[in-house]
């Protein structure tokens, strides 16, 4: 029972509180974003809630930051974007590489 007691003493539990991330949220519709560009804080971690409402299956996809989600028609998920660098992260989706894509732009605060 010692035991126990010197064991919570030295590492006390603490409720686990989720800090929320700011939530970015963008559309595919057959290979067009929506919005076509977003503006974040660089240096801090972001979501982004990507929604696909086109016939098709889309892809939100920037090989540089390892980012590849494919969604099915009328599907929704989303990415945790790492902290930036100062700099515009284009994305595509290679089932529309006709269409123009999207970009992150992280600005210094």
């Amino acid at each position: 029972m010692r035991i126990f007691f010197v064991i919570f003493c030295l590492f006390p539990v603490y409720p686990a509180y989720a800090v929320s991330l700011p939530n970015y949220e963008i559309t595919i519709t057959d290979g067009k974003f929506c919005p076509e560009k977003i503006e974040v804080p660089a240096g801090q971690r972001f979501k982004i809630t990507v929604r696909n409402t086109g016939i098709g299956p889309a892809e939100f996809e920037n090989l540089s930051l390892r980012v590849e989600k494919v969604l099915g028609p009328n599907i929704e998920s989303f990415v945790v974007i790492h902290p930036l660098k100062p700099g515009t992260y284009h994305f595509i989706d290679e089932f529309h590489t006709d269409m123009t894509g999207f970009d992150i732009i992280a600005k210094e605060q």
